[in-house]
């Protein structure tokens, strides 16, 4: 009798770990059944860049939702740029955060004229016209106050935008602070494999619990954003709570408009899908 009491607080603990949100299905319906392109709509050979203007502009004109990355230069601006680092899309090297935007704003994205635009900039060029997913970028070594500053610097240049927009993040602390500054606003829970964070270097226990949704107790997502693997059974069963279920990133190779038909929006990239399904 012991062993089951045991047993069946142990699966209620669980279960409360990962749980995601109260179902907000007014909040959640405008952000449904649409196509959001990753990083803008940018090209493969990057002479439209990921997460430049050009790449914005040309989602809006296709009537895309837009997925982004937000992070803090060292003099605390806001600039959107996906990777930590500057070697990929620069050239440069370095942390992003460890440069001023002086120094950030200045360098070519992937060889082109186009450089890394401020978050308010984006804001400007997108004036409200398609939905955004706005991922806010962290590192397990970023401490309290840091992401405190971080998540408030994004939510300040928030403020007054008209149009619509959500917060995601892989770091559930992240999710946890726009829980408690924003509690109105669409939160989301980046989900990536077991597989995925290990190949990265995540510790082997880091890796399961990150990958099964154990953080959900911190900010309680609306949505999971999932990868385009197999789901796991923990975002099953965040599925089975009533989560709303996102897809990224999904490619010209996968099978998109049946995932169409099982998740409640997907993150793409590459491919020229209908805005809306």
């Amino acid at each position: 009798m012991v062993v089951v009491i045991l047993l069946l607080f142990l699966l209620l603990a669980v279960v409360y770990m990962m749980a995601p949100g109260r179902r907000r299905p007014e909040t959640c319906a405008p952000f449904a059944g649409r196509n959001y392109a990753h990083r803008g709509l940018f090209a493969r050979d990057q002479s439209v860049p990921e997460n430049s203007l050009p790449a914005f502009e040309a989602a809006v004109r296709g009537g895309y939702g837009i997925e982004l990355d937000v992070q803090f230069t060292s003099d605390r601006q806001l600039v959107v740029f996906h990777d930590d680092t500057l070697d990929r899309m620069t050239g440069a090297r370095g942390f992003v955060r460890d440069h001023d935007f002086a120094t950030v704003g200045g360098l070519s994205l992937a060889g082109t004229a186009c450089t890394p635009p401020l978050f308010s900039r984006v804001l400007e060029t997108v004036e409200g016209r398609v939905p955004l997913i706005v991922e806010i970028k962290s590192r397990r070594e970023y401490d309290g106050p840091y992401l405190d500053a971080l998540c408030k610097a994004t939510l300040q240049a928030l403020e007054g935008y008209d149009g619509l927009y959500c917060i995601e993040s892989f770091d559930p602390r992240v999710v946890w602070r726009i829980r408690r500054m924003a509690p109105g606003v669409l939160r989301g829970q980046l989900v990536d494999s077991y597989r995925t964070n290990r190949r990265e270097g995540a510790h082997p226990v880091h890796a399961f619990l990150i990958s099964h949704c154990f953080g959900n107790f911190l900010g309680r997502p609306d949505f999971i954003a999932w990868c385009p693997e197999e789901e796991n059974w923990a975002v099953a069963l965040c599925r089975a709570m009533g989560a709303m279920m996102v897809q990224w990133t999904i490619l010209p190779e996968h099978d998109w408009q049946q995932r169409q038909g099982r998740y409640d929006a997907l993150i793409f990239q590459w491919y020229t899908p209908d805005p809306e399904y």
